[in-house]
């Protein structure tokens, strides 16, 4: 029997990675449209500049139209507006995308030609485009600006109320002080993928009941045809599909085996109180707290006593949507304005300024409440002392983390390649697809100056949900933590889609008395079995 230790859990007040918590200013208003002139040049390729010219037009088109085939076939640069469950896609000009002209593109080819590492694996229109890229003058600002002209149609991403304004928010790249072994204080274990978690494909299940599935490796496979009665066999285990979470991007659950059982994988409490067995420690660090944030980050970096640095990259979670303990005004609203949609919490946009408020905590634009004094958790492998009650933190989700292979270069996201601090943003898959470029306008915050520049979608996130919804990585140093924790603004985006790229998307615009389409529509703009799945 594995035998545990318990840890006692206080903190304080929370000032994670050595930042004081900085608050929240800035203007409540996206930048104002302006005309850009661009210098633009004939494209080299075929139909390129006629297409330009149909995307200009198009900015001024009705795009209330009607498509009476949702499941045909839409195609980047020819159909002026596109639909998703989730939003709608304009074709617009690069010259009406404002400070297009301005942006230094130099500063976002080497994270474009990292996502194209990815991309040149994902059908001929990328490596086409990728390898036309690997001939561009990366130096010369002017050539790759005609090169995401010459290649690219840019389409303006608005909700689904045909909204153009968002949130810009920030992230960066933490570092906690940690131990490669259990020695006191560093007593909480950061944990990478269990071994018992299992992949369940939600699309294969039945709407109601019980069945019966095997499990080959780490995937659960559905037995169609069996009944209840067969679910006696050896090797088969019972899944009630009422207990499966259905609505994540992936369209994966996350399951244990318990018995003859399959049950949805242990919530954080459930892990911090009966620790994690089945899941290799990588290292262990003093401030839960911290550790948490880390987690709603998505990466970070422990130093170990020896000056030596673990770098820690997303590996996976546990299957539970992601219900951080937000922080209320006076009135007992929530200081974040958000929305739910199924599991999942979309962040709106909100002026409330907490900045004097010390028991809050703002983090990926969210306003958290700080951890209070609580119990203690597990540690595998240590005999237990006690009874262990958790850290005490509420929120059911619970990230693991994979140790990346060297520490040069960026923290990896979810793309799988190095971020680029100013230039890569973390972004809501369903909607934007990782590796696409995409232009962002807003404002710097406390400042309110002009923030446009084109950046790269290589990361994603638990907060990160909704159409017009991204998130700066600022690096990972003490101005970036602070940077990231002021970034809360409301911004504009444009996607920019290889032209000639099919895409899922319904061609036309569909309302029903105004209201967003129906779920018969496509969820992702572009289906990828990693990050966006379609039913």
């Amino acid at each position: 029997m594995t035998s545990f230790s318990i840890v006692r859990f206080a903190v304080g007040p929370w000032r994670l990675a050595g930042v004081v918590l900085a608050s929240l200013a800035g203007c409540a208003t996206a930048p104002p449209p302006t005309t850009a002139t661009t210098a633009t040049t004939e494209s080299t390729r075929p139909g390129a500049q006629a297409s330009l010219q149909s995307a200009a037009v198009s900015a001024t088109a009705p795009t209330r139209t009607t498509t009476t085939d949702p499941r045909s076939t839409s195609v980047a640069g020819q159909s002026r507006t596109l639909t998703t469950q989730l939003a709608t896609y304009t074709s617009v000009g690069f010259d009406t995308v404002p400070g297009w002209a301005r942006d230094d593109f130099a500063e976002t080819w080497p994270a474009f030609l990292q996502s194209c590492k990815v991309l040149t694996g994902r059908g001929a229109e990328w490596k086409q485009v990728c390898d036309r890229a690997a001939k561009v003058d990366s130096k010369s600002t002017p050539a790759i600006r005609n090169f995401f002209e010459s290649e690219f149609s840019p389409y303006q991403i608005q909700d689904d109320a045909k909204r153009p304004d968002g949130v810009v928010t920030g992230y960066f790249e933490p570092e906690i002080q940690g131990s490669r072994s259990y020695s006191p204080p560093y007593v909480y274990p950061v944990y990478a993928r269990p071994d018992d978690m299992l992949i369940l494909d939600v699309r294969k299940l039945p709407a109601t009941g019980t069945v019966a599935a095997r499990v080959q490796g780490r995937e659960v496979i559905v037995q169609s045809g069996l009944r209840i009665r067969d679910i006696d066999a050896p090797d088969l285990y019972a899944l009630d599909v009422s207990t499966v979470t259905r609505n994540t991007p992936d369209r994966k659950a996350r399951l244990r085996i318990e018995g003859r059982r399959l049950l949805p994988y242990y919530t954080r409490e459930e892990i911090e109180t009966r620790g994690a067995p089945h899941a290799k420690v990588i290292a262990f660090v003093s401030n839960v707290a911290a550790l948490y944030e880390m987690q709603i980050l998505g990466c970070g970096r422990i130093r170990l006593s020896n000056g030596d640095i673990i770098r820690l990259a997303y590996a996976d979670r546990n299957g539970h949507a992601f219900r951080p303990t937000l922080a209320r005004n006076a009135s007992g609203k929530t200081r974040s304005a958000v929305r739910t949609r199924g599991d999942l919490l979309e962040l709106e946009p909100s002026d409330d300024d907490d900045s004097a408020d010390l028991s809050t905590v703002r983090l990926r634009g969210f306003a958290l409440t700080r951890p209070v004094d609580a119990g203690a958790v597990l540690v595998p492998g240590r005999r237990a002392s006690g009874a262990a009650t958790g850290s005490g933190i509420k929120d059911p989700s619970y990230v693991f983390f994979k140790e990346t292979a060297s520490t040069r270069g960026g923290t990896i996201g979810a793309l799988g390649v190095p971020l680029s601090p100013g230039r890569s943003i973390a972004v809501d898959p369903r909607t934007t697809p990782l590796g696409y470029p995409v232009f962002v306008s807003t404002r710097t915050p406390r400042t309110g100056a002009p923030m446009q520049r084109l950046t790269i979608a290589q990361d994603t996130g638990d907060a990160i949900r909704g159409a017009v919804r991204a998130d700066y990585f600022f690096g990972n140093d003490q101005r970036a933590a602070s940077e990231a924790r002021q970034m809360k603004e409301r911004g504009q985006l444009w996607i920019l889609l290889p032209r000639g790229l099919p895409v899922t998307a319904v061609s036309g615009t569909l309302r029903t008395r105004g209201a967003a389409a129906g779920a018969d529509l496509p969820q992702c703009l572009v289906p990828d079995e990693e990050s966006c799945v379609d039913d």
